[in-house]
């Protein structure tokens, strides 16, 4: 049963993100894999710096246990922005949508 603070987290865009939660740590995991094939992508990527920087404040956001759905989303616009055309990257970028996805749906409307 979920407490009322639990409740009122959601309602302000936030979601349970217990050590144990799965979801948290599936979405560490794609972080993990998606900074590594950036780390090892050959040739100038000229948003590499803003893609990286984007995937540390990803991972420690996940880290702290309690994400915010709305700044999950906002962090995944950023790095597909910063390496969206990359086609060696599309895969891990894909995996790291799917585990925000994971977190809940965007409202209607918006």
């Amino acid at each position: 049963m979920e407490t009322q603070g639990q409740r009122r987290g959601r309602v302000a865009g936030q979601v349970s993100g217990e050590e144990g939660d799965t979801r948290v740590q599936a979405l560490r995991g794609a972080v993990a894999r998606l900074r590594r094939q950036l780390a090892v992508l050959p040739g100038e990527l000229p948003d590499r710096a803003a893609a990286d920087d984007e995937l540390a404040a990803l991972d420690a956001m996940v880290s702290q246990g309690l994400p915010e759905v709305p700044r999950l989303r906002r962090s995944l616009l950023l790095i597909a922005g910063a390496v969206g055309s990359v086609s060696a990257l599309s895969p891990a970028l894909t995996e790291v949508r799917e585990r925000i996805d994971s977190f809940g749906e965007l409202p209607r409307g918006r």
